[in-house]
């Protein structure tokens, strides 16, 4: 599910960017309070966080230490009013993806986003096991047997359901994907199954449910072992009577969608806890596919490497290579993050990349001082440049558009010596 977490104690910008995000085609969430993104949210479901660094209660940088120290490796997206060398050092060891200061146009988020995450994903299987996956993923395609793919958090699970969807019958209706983590409970349910107007506060029209939008096609269900029991019971009567209702309907509505669902849980132990109901364990357990972990299966990394850097040449219009030196850093390293931690690593270390020849870590740290230090200072300049054009040299206006203080801005002109400008 392509979803985007987005963290900024300042709700203009965060509900900006929550439109933006939206109109990119993510399911976008937007919260204040970096604490309760730690002590609520599972940050594993999000396809991409986007965060603020100044912010009252813990600062972009402790959240983006504590979501990596948590094992957890979704792309992190770092913006900031009030940039500075040592931040985007620190950012990026840190791990994030990109570091970017305010102001900056949302066609400049759409493109760094597509980078991260592009549209249409191909699949690169050299070992044995992901061939085998790949060979009964086709042949269980031209059925509409429901599949459960499980495996561990970045394996790829939404990759194979979206390989099965795009070899199958169905291949021309739509693919939609819903990540049942993400949500809560009440809003789940008007998400699946829509609503009516009127049915709830702020119903002000009828909406669609997933299962409506993706009629005639295929529906993920990603992470459905986080699914509330209560509504479990209504996607056991969907599956069964192939209809759903509306939140606030009068009449059950006709679907005919192909169901596969993900879990990075052991379903049969969930239901043995009581979490999960055994009976629809029964139904989305027709076909289940087993997604390893890449550390076992390591005849897939290199080749992935490989091919998440020609992506990100053809991108940035620039050549990179890996060195000796990361490929065997690479064969050694467990991944535990899987394939999404090698993809948000090669993208990191090809970004702080000098010449284009990928290195080990220590080797890419080598000389902080120097890593992005012309790019951020030449964007930089430009921005202020900009600003300062646009206010007629008004440095209160221009410190404005900037996101940063008058006194930050006096600073930066005599950096770059526009004191004349």
């Amino acid at each position: 599910m392509k979803s985007v977490l987005i963290i900024d104690d300042e709700p203009d910008m965060g509900f900006a960017l929550k439109e933006a995000m939206s109109r990119f085609g993510f399911d976008a969430q937007f919260c204040r309070d970096p604490l309760q993104v730690l002590s609520n949210m599972n940050l594993s479901d999000f396809s991409l966080i986007i965060t603020d660094v100044k912010m009252p209660k813990m600062d972009g940088l402790q959240l983006l230490s504590e979501i990596r120290k948590r094992g957890i490796f979704t792309p992190v997206i770092v913006i900031t009013g009030y940039g500075s060398i040592e931040d985007a050092v620190r950012a990026m060891k840190l791990g994030a993806v990109d570091y970017i200061m305010k102001p900056f146009s949302m066609e400049t988020l759409k493109s760094l986003v597509s980078r991260l995450i592009p549209d249409e994903e191909e699949i690169v299987a050299q070992s044995k096991q992901m061939r085998r996956i790949l060979e009964i993923a086709k042949q269980i395609a031209k059925t509409d047997i429901t599949v459960l793919l499980t495996g561990e958090s970045g394996v790829g699970k939404e990759v194979i359901a979206r390989y099965i969807h795009k070899h199958s019958q169905r291949a021309k209706h739509p693919f939609v994907a819903i990540n049942c983590a993400a949500i809560t409970e009440t809003l789940l349910e008007a998400e699946l199954f829509g609503h009516e107007k009127g049915a709830f506060t702020g119903a002000t029209e009828r909406k669609l449910g997933k299962f409506e939008l993706a009629n005639e096609g295929t529906i993920l269900l990603d992470e459905i072992s986080e699914m509330a029991y209560r509504l479990q019971a209504k996607l056991l009567r969907v599956i069964q009577e192939k209809e759903i209702d509306r939140v606030g309907g009068t009449k059950p509505i006709p679907v005919d969608v192909r169901i596969i669902a993900t879990t990075n849980k052991d379903l049969a132990e969930e239901v043995k806890k009581g979490n999960f109901r055994e009976d629809l364990f029964y139904r989305i357990n027709v076909f289940p596919i087993k997604i390893p972990p890449l550390r076992e299966r390591p005849e897939d990394i290199i080749p992935l490497a490989e091919f998440f850097l020609k992506r990100l040449s053809n991108k940035m219009s620039k050549n990179f290579s890996l060195t000796t030196e990361l490929k065997k850093y690479l064969l050694e390293k467990a991944w535990q993050g899987n394939v999404r931690e090698l993809e948000n690593f090669i993208y990191r270390t090809a970004v702080l990349s000098q010449d284009g020849q990928l290195r080990p870590p220590e080797e890419t740290f080598e000389s902080e001082k120097t890593i992005k230090t012309g790019k951020l200072k030449d964007a930089e300049k430009e921005l202020i440049i900009d600003a300062l054009k646009k206010t007629g040299g008004n440095r209160t206006k221009a410190a404005k558009i900037l996101g940063i203080s008058v006194r930050t801005l006096r600073n930066k002109i005599n950096e770059y010596g526009l004191k004349d400008n």
